[in-house]
């Protein structure tokens, strides 16, 4: 008999009505039009298409679609944290769009400075990239043997989820992620964020 241990947690959850999840494709197309020091932040780091991640960081106090969103993320965090047994209500630290071409993709990364962090997808065509959470014991895991294909999804070491409208994905900020290369036509929209 076998028990669990250092289990990674994937808080999973539909957020969003069709009524704001038009809003906010709505918004993040307009904010794709006219923000041109977002535009061009996404040319000179080669991501396919747009984000607001280096350029916006006002969005809930711009747009009342992000004022929503924010109050919505809020409560879901403070739900996981509670998942999670923390003794801290989380603060939501920064949210940007993302608007992602076919073909484009994420490298792998993590968020520092964060302890929650997540993406709510808005729009995605058939196609979109999947997001890949890997095992944090990967690096540790040298000479482990290959797991079967078929292997319980807590013992592989990367796990794809594939996105779709209205889902909300939150995870502790130390968990590597990367988006899949999708391989549809259209404009995969998301909205990332942090909390502290």
């Amino acid at each position: 008999m076998s028990r669990l241990l250092f289990a990674t947690p994937l808080y999973e959850a539909e957020l969003a009505g069709p009524a704001l999840l038009a809003e906010l494709a709505g918004s993040i197309r307009a904010l794709a039009a006219d923000d041109r020091a977002g535009v061009r932040w996404s040319r000179e780091h080669g991501y396919k298409g747009y984000t607001s991640y280096a350029s916006l960081d006002d969005l809930p106090r711009r747009d009342p679609a992000f004022a929503e969103l924010k109050r919505l993320l809020t409560r879901h965090a403070a739900a996981f944290a509670k998942e999670l047994a923390w003794h801290v209500k989380p603060r939501l630290d920064s949210l940007w769009v993302n608007l992602l071409r076919g073909g484009g993709h994420h490298a792998a990364h993590l968020h520092p400075h964060s302890i929650l962090s997540g993406t709510l997808y808005v729009e995605t065509p058939p196609g979109s990239g999947a997001i890949r959470f890997e095992d944090p014991r990967l690096p540790m895991m040298m000479a482990a043997p290959l797991r079967d294909e078929r292997a319980n999804e807590a013992l592989r070491p990367f796990v794809d989820v594939a996105p779709s409208p209205g889902l909300l994905l939150l995870w502790e900020s130390w968990l590597r992620h990367e988006v899949r290369p999708g391989t549809g036509r259209g404009e995969r929209l998301s909205i990332s964020f942090n909390f502290a």
